[in-house]
């Protein structure tokens, strides 16, 4: 099972979500910013290095948030999501079309990849 940690990134109430750009495996849907933990590495650098190649931000990660299994058809992933605040940076697009800030009952109005949904339910009813 493949491991991907998420940052739930927290601004001014809302929270950080980015769209899937096309050409990759779920274009379009939107997702909290992360990517595959490699071996030997903790969550915590995980997290700051692709939320670094991603978005070129540097974040503290802050917590633990929760986490989901999903089983997409080419394999299942474990979601591990983590607090995270942003220190700096520039949020500047490398693998993703689009970022928002939005409010967690804003949500909803999201297409989710389906292993993020989770995710979206338990900040939602923050």
């Amino acid at each position: 099972m493949t491991t991907v940690i998420a940052a739930i990134i927290m601004k001014d109430g809302k929270v950080l979500i980015a769209q899937r750009a096309q050409g990759q495996r779920l274009a379009g849907k939107w997702e909290f910013p992360g990517g595959k933990l490699e071996e030997g590495e903790t969550p915590q650098e995980c997290l700051k290095r692709e939320i670094k190649e991603e978005l070129d931000m540097d974040i503290e990660v802050e917590g633990y948030f929760g986490e989901s299994v999903y089983y997409y058809e080419t394999g299942p992933i474990r979601l591990v999501a983590y607090k995270a605040r942003m220190l700096g940076g520039s949020c500047r697009l490398n693998v993703h079309s689009r970022v928002e800030w939005v409010a967690p009952h804003e949500l909803a109005k999201y297409d989710f990849a389906p292993a993020d949904v989770p995710i979206v339910d338990k900040l939602r009813e923050m």
